[in-house]
């Protein structure tokens, strides 16, 4: 099972930047036919939702109106985004990853079965 994130870095307070996720095939995952989700650990917090997408999109209060989750469908192409817009100093954190099986885009960890090692996003103000 493998989950692959990329496409952090460190940006201004104010800026964008987007997150992908492939899935292995060997992990037997598509984004089709799973709920993909986002998740971030800031250093010394727990661990917290931010986006998940199944059958539909749901999003933590913190990031809606400025974060967008979507997904590639397309043939060989496992792959859930999340584009980050009007970045703030608290969304600074490590973004991980997840996957569960079934459509429903849940946003309690431990629903999900698979996860990727994470990438870190740093927003400076």
């Amino acid at each position: 099972v493998q989950l692959v994130e990329s496409g952090g870095g460190l940006v201004q307070t104010g800026g964008s930047l987007r997150l992908s996720c492939t899935a292995s095939e060997a992990s037997g995952r598509t984004s089709s036919t799973y709920t993909m989700g986002w998740f971030r650990q800031a250093p010394g917090k727990e661990r917290e939702f931010v986006a998940a997408i199944g059958a539909y999109t749901k999003y933590a209060d913190s990031v809606k109106g400025r974060f967008r989750i979507s997904r590639d469908n397309a043939k060989n192409k496992n792959t859930v985004y999340l584009q980050m817009s009007s970045l703030k100093p608290e969304d600074t954190a490590v973004y991980h990853c997840a996957a569960r099986g079934g459509l429903v885009p849940l946003s309690t960890r431990g629903n999900y079965d698979d996860w990727g090692q994470g990438t870190q996003v740093t927003v400076s103000s």
